[in-house]
């Protein structure tokens, strides 16, 4: 009997979630053909590793975008993404900036089919409901959106859904940073590009992905400098990344610089100081391949803190 009561309240929701799933993987049409839709508490009844499966299906699915809308009419974002459903009809010409749903679920369809991305690209935005602030010359402001919709992943949507491991931190790293590679200039330096890849760590390739995803405009040649820049910016990595395999990032001599200059003798301390130097290119602080007296200049400005 227990477990006959139970399947009379999970079963109309699984029975919504399969269609919804359905729209996003087989056909749109089956929008017209809607199941009996579930109360709230028949929703909340199903567990999160089912529900998991439906959505992550969903939303690796051809028509995700219709499959997000299934989802919605049946009341699944409702009772488990209220932070999603916030977005649905907001912007829409009230502020004259784009409609929030409408433009994430553009981000989910256009978006290359890993999980990760997928997830990032419907939740990028969360946090603009809270962050939209209208200025005194009526422009439209969303500081901090980033950094409040990371934190509403974090602390609510990770927890109520499940998310743990390494899907949780490339989901929170993507809403966190997914507006670093529309910041790009092609003024940036050698040593600024260096910087980026490292701090944007093993994520970047999702990151530059979700970056072209969330170029949305409808005016053709914005769209076609915002997909550039971030073509740019990929080219530049791929080909810093290739001259930095081939050369060493100091000079040959250095070491007898080093011990010519500060009158060292030959030992494990002149290593230590070139190890230091390649620490500060790495972190972008120094720039690679330059000129002994380069470094040179950089050990006898930091002689005391490096004890020489």
């Amino acid at each position: 009997m227990l477990n006959q009561a139970r399947s009379e309240i999970v079963d109309p929701a699984l029975e919504a979630l399969a269609w919804a799933r359905e729209v996003a993987t087989q056909s749109p049409d089956l929008l017209r053909h809607p199941p009996a839709y579930p109360k709230s508490k028949q929703l909340k009844a199903v567990p999160v590793a089912a529900l998991r499966e439906y959505l992550d299906a969903l939303l690796m699915g051809r028509y995700v975008q219709h499959g997000l809308d299934a989802l919605l009419e049946v009341g699944a974002l409702r009772v488990w993404l209220p932070e999603v459903e916030a977005m649905v009809g907001f912007g829409d010409g009230e502020w004259q900036h784009k409609d929030l749903w409408k433009h994430s679920k553009q981000v989910v369809w256009q978006s290359v089919p890993r999980l990760q991305v997928r997830w990032g690209a419907l939740l990028h935005d969360i946090g603009k409901v809270k962050t939209r602030r209208v200025s005194q010359d009526s422009q439209i402001r969303f500081f901090g959106h980033s950094e409040v919709g990371a934190a509403m992943f974090r602390k609510q949507i990770a927890r109520r859904l499940g998310f743990e491991g390494e899907l949780f931190e490339r989901i929170h790293y993507l809403i966190l940073y997914h507006l670093r590679a529309s910041q790009y200039d092609s003024s940036w330096t050698d040593s600024a590009v260096r910087r980026f890849t490292r701090a944007m760590g093993e994520g970047l390739n999702d990151l530059l992905d979700l970056g072209r995803a969330d170029i949305t405009t409808k005016r053709l040649g914005r769209r076609k400098r915002g997909l550039s820049q971030i073509d740019e910016l990929e080219t530049r990595i791929r080909q810093l990344r290739i001259e930095d395999a081939k050369q060493p990032a100091l000079p040959k001599g250095l070491g007898d610089r080093i011990m010519e200059f500060f009158d060292l003798p030959p030992s494990r301390a002149i290593g230590n100081l070139k190890r230091r130097l390649e620490e500060q290119v790495e972190r972008g602080e120094l720039e690679a391949r330059r000129p002994i007296e380069y470094y040179m200049r950089w050990l006898q400005e930091h002689r005391d803190e490096l004890e020489i």
